[in-house]
């Protein structure tokens, strides 16, 4: 299992030069990243744009698939649906992993989003990685039901 340190080092090292989210907590059960907010990630009305906070889903999806099958860089995106269900302010936002399932080719990742500091989901994303043909294969225990 990659830990905080290993996954924030693959971010830093996958992205450099560019502002990375921060890795909380990692586990194979779930990830928790902060996305510092700045004004760079707002938009008019004091609040986070959709673009910040969909690349924060995205992040955290394709890290807690990494805290399962290690460092699987070549993993893409296939499907990123995202639900906007409230108005965040402009401050941190923290992202959630859980694990949907992990197989041979695809991974499903349910990723909650919402402002430090409070419990309400400021936006919902079920992301969907293609996994490169050299990725472990998952155990049937890897399929997770709700």
């Amino acid at each position: 299992m990659l830990g905080v340190d290993e996954l924030q080092a693959i971010l830093v090292e996958a992205f450099p030069g560019n502002e990375v989210p921060r890795v909380e907590e990692a586990s194979t059960e779930s990830v928790l990243l902060c996305l510092p907010a700045t004004e760079r990630h707002g938009r008019p009305g004091g609040t986070l744009s959709g673009p910040a906070m969909m690349m924060l889903a995205d992040t955290a999806a394709w890290l807690a698939i990494m805290t399962r099958v290690g460092p699987v860089l070549l993993a893409v995106t296939t499907s990123l649906h995202i639900d906007f269900l409230r108005k965040p302010a402009l401050s941190d936002l923290m992202a959630r992993t859980r694990l949907l399932k992990l197989g041979r080719k695809l991974a499903v990742v349910d990723v909650e989003l919402f402002s430090r500091g409070t419990t309400d989901p400021v936006a919902k994303a079920q992301v969907t990685y293609s996994l490169p043909s050299s990725t472990p294969p998952a155990d049937e225990s890897s399929s997770i039901t709700p």
